[in-house]
């Protein structure tokens, strides 16, 4: 009997540590391609990693909002990476560590021949502030794809997270290289899309063929 259906798969489901970079030098290599999670403190980036990853603790998730301040490298397949860029926007940041976010962040994002796409987390209960404005704004000009998750949907009614993602699509309808789909790290709520999106970034497969 020929199964009608493909299932997907999960391409990040290998996915190493391979370095931490608190300076531009620091980086490995450029090779292949990367792609960037970059949100605001607890909005969820260290959890969706996870569950993208099929890991519980893959990316470190802390209790206490910018904590992380290095670019973590996560190998997922030859040549291919996922990086977790420090999270912003933390009132309780030093000025001296907020100009060093630029510095490190913004070099990154600018700079890297490698990175391939941007996946841009905000909290749905709480999209589109002027940080994110400003990241989104920063990456634009470079060509690539940014692909938003709108994490913790499960901490809205169906109807509301639905409303939430209809405003943040017609707010950003002008830019043709951003996506926006709805995410729960805790209910799993987008997983698969969110993995179709970035594995094609990445050249990776994340169909199973039809079983015979």
């Amino acid at each position: 009997m020929v199964g009608l259906q493909s299932s997907v798969v999960n391409p990040f489901e290998r996915a190493t540590y391979v370095a931490s970079a608190h300076d531009l030098g620091q980086m490995p290599p450029e090779a292949g391609l990367e792609v960037a999670f970059a949100g605001r403190s607890n909005a969820g980036k260290s959890s969706a990693l996870n569950t993208l990853a099929g890991r519980n603790r893959l990316a470190f998730v802390s209790k206490t909002p910018g904590r992380t301040q290095l670019v973590n490298f996560f190998a997922v397949a030859p040549e291919r990476f996922l990086v977790d860029l420090p999270g912003y926007g933390y009132a309780k940041v030093p000025e001296k560590e907020r100009l060093h976010w630029r510095y490190l962040v913004g070099g990154y994002l600018q700079n890297r021949a490698s990175l391939c796409g941007l996946v841009s987390i905000m909290d749905i209960r709480h999209p589109l502030t002027p940080l994110d404005e400003n990241l989104l704004a920063y990456f634009l000009p470079t060509g690539r794809p940014i692909h938003i998750l709108l994490t913790k949907s499960d901490k809205l009614g169906r109807q509301q997270a639905l409303a939430q993602l209809a405003s943040v699509r017609k707010a950003l309808s002008g830019d043709g290289k951003v996506t926006v789909q709805l995410f729960s790290s805790l209910k799993r709520t987008g997983v698969d899309e969110a993995r179709e999106v970035l594995g094609g970034w990445l050249g990776l497969a994340t169909t199973r063929e039809p079983a015979l």
